[in-house]
């Protein structure tokens, strides 16, 4: 059995251990939203494997690379914006993909008939063309001009 990756299970002073902080720090990124772990029954935080590397993610770009706390944020708000991207992106391939494979029977599409009703025709079948000045006759007189 796999834990998901986003379940709750570690308690601040665990968390702050796998972290490698202090748990007030965890307490500080809780309060600026740079980590938002969820709640217990009694209120009390509750952090997820993701919460963890989200927080050795803000260790390394405020130790390592100097990054102060605001441009975390931003770091991980873009960050964030861009994973919503790609889901959106996969999404709408996979729509496209869908689009593509369907049977070409399966589109409907209209056309205007000499009467100048409104048809329905089976996809990938040409229609009769008429020119313009038969598009415009009523029906029947087509053929009698056509000398039908």
């Amino acid at each position: 059995m796999q834990i998901d990756e986003n379940a709750a299970l570690y308690v601040i002073s665990v968390a702050a251990e796998l972290a490698g902080m202090h748990p007030q720090t965890l307490r500080q990124y809780d309060r600026m939203g740079l980590v938002t772990p969820k709640r217990a029954a009694g209120r009390g935080r509750r952090y997820s494997a993701e919460d963890v590397r989200r927080l050795r993610l803000i260790q390394q770009l405020s130790q390592e690379e100097g990054i102060n706390l605001a441009g975390i944020r931003r770091i991980l708000e873009l960050s964030e914006e861009v994973r919503r991207a790609q889901r959106r992106a996969s999404a709408l391939s996979a729509q496209l993909r869908g689009m593509r494979e369907r049977p070409s029977g399966a589109d409907r599409v209209f056309a205007a008939g000499t009467s100048g009703d409104v048809v329905s025709i089976v996809h990938g079948r040409q229609r009769r063309r008429t020119g313009f000045a038969g598009a415009l006759m009523p029906a029947g007189t087509l053929r009698e001009a056509a000398g039908q």
